[in-house]
């Protein structure tokens, strides 16, 4: 036997950037957005603090951008190779997320 019963749900209907306050729902694709996020532990000046920034595409990149500048101020006199091109990137192409 079936029974049936309607079921409220929540879902997220957007996610707003959390620096520029744009949404980050395009039509037809879904939420785009990137996550900077912390889990600080024992031992950390900021102990038991969890941050979690929701970030638009162009936010993103600008955050990026900001902390290669950041590392190649702190490692302009070093010899370590400075090739910053895929600075954070995990994986190119991997549209369905599935290089794991």
């Amino acid at each position: 036997m079936k029974i049936t019963v309607k079921v409220q749900t929540e879902s997220v209907s957007d996610v707003r950037c959390d620096v520029c306050g744009e949404g980050t729902r395009i039509e037809g694709y879904g939420l785009q957005f990137g996550t900077l996020r912390a889990n600080w532990g024992y031992g950390s000046a900021h102990d038991g603090e969890r941050y979690e920034l929701h970030l638009c595409e162009p936010c993103f990149f600008r955050t990026i951008s900001d902390l290669k500048r950041e590392r190649m101020v702190n490692f302009m006199f070093s010899d370590e190779d400075q090739n910053l091109n895929d600075f954070g990137r995990i994986a190119r192409d991997d549209f369905f997320n599935d290089s794991r």
